[in-house]
């Protein structure tokens, strides 16, 4: 029995020979991989002496010849193929364990050029493994090194089976459609416009219950795009994160998201189907969380709680009396976690800091037959000071302007039509997914109430423009006294003169944040 090994990834590597060569089996190997395995005593058939002919063009040619694929390829119980592989001398290959050049890890770095990215594009290793997979009857082809093990006892018990076979072929063709939509994505990288083929892979990282109700099924799958994201969440303690779970955890993450810095202050969101009900800046965690609370303690009941920083015993102290599906953070410390682990069922996550959400990536919305896509949303983008203007007589003071830019970085993870009202880096009323901008304003003003906010000197933020004036009239009427919203409506002037009129401020920033 031959098998060919040629690997990347050396992981386990030397073992896996080993055990093959104790169970009879004749090893070839092309150059890297041979001499690793050589260095360890395992006598190795290099590859130019199976072909014919030497590695030639610094690696690039070296499996590409008939009697590699010829021996992948020739099925066992063809009596046109067994002869066409007698008549010119080819051996079959009875195992290949391939993995390819780390063409994602070379171009996730920065200082790597275009040359150097191309040059690890394999090209061998896929056709092998394809080859190898496409006869996998016959063959046993192995791309995974955590399957070596799998491989060995079924080998030492008796064969591998079809089914095992099966899944393992399988496997193939997800990691070289996994490779090549990752080199398809990096050579569009710089398209200006949007390329005109999309691959997109997505690996299930997690089997779930159900989805949104319990008659569908669900799983979460996760991408391999740079920023950190669900696919780098690790779960510290609680029962399994459901499908409405993750969809609020990401809208959490999405919340917090302009305050990521390590200079920022901490923040802290409570979501409820994935819109926050609170949001605060605060001196530490426990702050943060206790004035986000206060913006509408009624609705924090059963949600998911996200902070920017990480969560201390004191801050799962003040969590205690409230019960929530979700706390997530950057990190939780271990006396956090023990007075979270008094609540068997409470989820507790570690979800790396993204950096500020800055990197470039898309954004998928599925419809049917189809996906919208779009790039992912960047506060960073809405966020220049420098485009802002002030459009009524009045100007904002500054403690105004400093609930003014809190209003503006929260607003944006609110339902449109959204409206914030702001005091001292706090909400103190959201109106959410409202069908008119006033009917937001006029919520915002009643869920202050309702948990016994004055909105009598608090900012205002709008997602989008006002189309008409009543969402100031109605705004001026409660007592806000600074607004901060796009702009951009063909009643801008008439906007502005309500503010005038009431004596708001109001800054037009040119931006909307539209989350439909």
């Amino acid at each position: 029995m031959r098998a060919l090994l040629s690997v990347s990834d050396k992981r386990g590597l030397v073992e896996f020979a080993r055990e093959l060569v104790g169970l009879g089996w004749e090893i070839v190997s092309t150059g890297g991989t041979g001499e690793a395995l050589r260095r360890e005593g395992i006598a190795v058939t290099p590859i130019d002496q199976v072909t014919g002919f030497p590695e030639m063009m610094d690696g690039r040619v070296k499996t590409l010849h008939p009697k590699v694929h010829g021996g992948l390829l020739g099925r066992r119980d063809n009596p046109h193929d067994i002869a066409a592989m007698q008549q010119h001398g080819i051996t079959p290959i009875d195992l290949v364990a391939v993995n390819l050049y780390p063409f994602r890890e070379t171009v996730a770095k920065p200082q790597t050029t275009f040359a150097q990215a191309i040059e690890q594009i394999d090209i061998g290793g896929p056709s092998m493994l394809r080859s190898a997979a496409k006869n996998h009857q016959s063959v046993i082809v192995v791309v995974d090194p955590d399957d070596y093990p799998t491989v060995i006892s079924a080998l030492k018990d008796g064969g591998v089976t079809p089914d095992l076979k099966r899944a393992l072929a399988t496997k193939v063709f997800a990691h070289t459609s996994a490779y090549d939509a990752a080199i398809l994505g990096y050579l569009t990288r710089s398209q200006e416009s949007l390329p005109p083929v999309l691959s997109v892979v997505l690996q299930r990282q997690q089997s779930l219950r159900y989805g949104e109700n319990p008659h569908q099924r669900a799983a979460l799958y996760v991408t391999d795009e740079p920023p950190p994201g669900i696919r780098n969440m690790h779960q510290l303690h609680g029962k399994e994160l459901s499908f409405n779970n993750l969809l609020d955890v990401d809208a959490a993450v999405m919340a917090v998201a302009p305050w990521q810095s390590k200079e920022a202050r901490a923040a802290c969101v409570i979501i409820k189907h994935t819109t926050p009900c609170g949001i605060a800046l605060g001196r530490n965690a426990a702050d943060a969380y206790t004035r986000a609370l206060a913006t509408d303690r009624t609705s924090a009941f059963g949600s998911v709680i996200a902070f920017n920083t990480v969560v201390d015993r004191a801050a799962a102290e003040a969590m205690r009396d409230l019960f929530v599906e979700v706390v997530v953070a950057p990190r939780v410390d271990a006396d956090a976690l023990a007075v979270f682990k008094e609540k068997k069922n409470l989820r507790v996550v570690e979800l790396p800091r993204s950096g500020g959400g800055d990197e470039p990536t898309l954004d998928y919305k599925r419809v049917r037959g189809g996906f919208l896509v779009q790039d992912r949303f960047r506060y960073a983008a809405v966020a220049d000071e420098s485009k802002w203007q002030s459009a009524t007589t009045r100007r904002p003071t500054d403690a105004q302007w400093n609930d003014l830019r809190f209003a503006w970085a929260a607003v944006g993870s609110i339902k449109s039509n959204a409206i914030v009202l702001v005091r001292e880096e706090a909400a103190i009323g959201i109106g959410a997914g409202q069908m008119s901008r006033v009917d937001s304003s006029f919520l915002a003003v009643h869920k202050a109430r309702q948990q016994g906010h004055d909105p009598r000197g608090a900012v205002l933020a709008s997602d989008a423009f006002f189309p008409f004036r009543d969402g100031v009239d109605e705004a001026a009427a409660a007592g806000v006294t600074a607004i901060i919203q796009p702009g951009g409506s063909v009643k801008d002037a008439e906007v502005i003169a309500a503010a005038d009129e009431h004596g708001l401020a109001m800054i037009l920033t040119g931006m909307r944040q539209f989350r439909h």
